[in-house]
């Protein structure tokens, strides 16, 4: 067989030859890379399914739907299964389909096991006593930790995607829960030198450690880092002893106060009240600014976003990407808060059940709604969400701060065409459109 030969096999069975002006010698010809991309796009989807298909598990929590479309998901991206762009287009809606049923099931898990969230304060100084830092996403690992450590004198503080853990009443219920550290996953490496405490990983979003705190962090679950002590189960008598040798912490007040906790049922409790501040002109407009953050200067761009807002704007937050602009107090309308933190990323699912229940008030569609989205994305669990709000009909989302990687020209046409999704630009020129939509 030769090169070329090769070549056809993956090709798009197209009327060009391998010989042909349409295909180079490097095998692109303007459609296997969309095909590849696309395949690449549905990768990052499944692998986002999966975090939420793992974290639900933790709790005793599977759905078989979602199973079987995860293995035929994989299936479809190996070599000579399909060159039909369309068909992995279609694919990537069912993932959304699928991610979106994911997170309401992980958020049914949560709600069993910790109970509703409601709104927290949450303390971002220290504690005098030792301490345990976790970060990532477990709150089955984070109910683990703080059943293990209580009457040890030792203090639990949260980092970035564990923070919504306080608003939850069969977690908060631990008086050593003691406040959340840091900001977004990318701190940590100064964070964690700055504070002396024993650390836990319980997912994704940890980076290699340095030397300064090696010995002192240690991962359980899924995650695994180099040179770092693993933990298999719920047993974490390493990291308390750890913690035990570690100086003591004192008393120091934060720099601001953090609110969490304001599940589907405290903000739809307030829906009547929104309908009248909507009517009487007091709110204008909704904006959802969430996301995954990324250590990139242009993620300046939703802290900047945020405090142009005007004062009649309500602004619905969730998943690390809040950590921008959380810290902010942006006050209340006729006692509404104007900054609601809706909790981790897979609490999107909250944001579309609030939605549908404003639309289905004011009688009309989700797109309808004076409400704009703004969305960061990083990783794969943003990826599955994004296809979650296009198989749910959302359209007209701003989406930064950068393009996603598996997006080419052709695929940005499409996404535009179809679901009118918009590049972030200028904060100011953004929202004098938004405003003017």
């Amino acid at each position: 067989m030769t090169d070329n030969d090769a070549l056809q096999m993956f090709c798009y069975q197209c009327s060009q030859t391998a010989k042909g002006t349409g295909c180079t010698a490097s095998g692109v010809c303007g459609k296997v890379p969309t095909v590849a991309r696309l395949q690449d796009n549905l990768l990052y989807a499944i692998k986002g399914i999966s975090a939420y298909d793992y974290h639900a598990r933790e709790l005793g929590y599977s759905d078989s739907e979602v199973s079987a479309f995860l293995a035929r998901g994989f299936y479809s991206t190996l070599t000579n299964v399909s060159f039909d762009a369309g068909h992995f287009v279609a694919l990537a809606l069912e993932a959304g389909r699928m991610n979106a049923k994911m997170m309401a099931l992980l958020k049914k898990a949560h709600i069993d096991r910790y109970g509703e969230p409601v709104p927290t304060q949450v303390f971002t100084g220290t504690k005098k006593g030792q301490g345990i830092l976790a970060t990532g996403h477990s709150l089955k690992a984070l109910e683990a930790l703080l059943e293990q450590t209580a009457g040890t004198g030792i203090n639990v503080y949260t980092h970035s995607e564990l923070l919504p853990a306080h608003g939850y009443p069969g977690l908060k219920k631990h008086g050593h829960l003691a406040g959340n550290l840091g900001k977004a996953w990318f701190d940590q490496r100064k964070l964690f030198t700055d504070y002396p405490v024993a650390i836990l990983g319980t997912s994704n979003c940890v980076l290699i450690p340095t030397d300064a705190y090696r010995d002192r962090i240690f991962t359980t679950g899924i995650t695994r880092l180099p040179g770092v002590r693993h933990i298999d189960g719920y047993d974490y008598t390493p990291v308390i002893e750890k913690a035990k040798t570690l100086p003591v912490l004192e008393e120091k007040a934060g720099d601001y106060v953090l609110t969490t906790g304001f599940s589907s049922s405290v903000v739809l409790s307030l829906a009547g009240k929104i309908k009248e501040l909507v009517q009487a002109g007091k709110i204008k407009h909704f904006f959802l600014v969430a996301g995954c953050d990324a250590p990139m200067r242009k993620g300046n761009y939703y802290r900047e976003f945020v405090q142009m807002l005007p004062q009649d704007t309500v602004v619905l937050t969730l998943a690390c990407g809040k950590f921008r602009f959380n810290d902010l107090d942006l006050g209340t309308i006729d006692g509404v808060p104007r900054l609601i933190d809706l909790g981790q990323c897979n609490d999107a699912i909250v944001a579309v059940e609030i939605a549908t229940a404003l639309a289905d008030a004011f009688g009309v569609g989700i797109n309808d709604l004076p409400l704009t989205m703004v969305l960061s994305w990083m990783e794969q669990k943003a990826v599955a969400i994004l296809w979650s709000l296009f198989a749910l009909g959302v359209k007209n989302i701003y989406l930064g701060p950068i393009a996603p990687a598996w997006v080419n020209d052709d695929i940005l046409k499409a996404l535009v065409e179809n679901w009118g999704i918009k590049l972030i630009g200028e904060p100011a020129e953004d929202l004098q459109k938004m405003l003017a939509a």
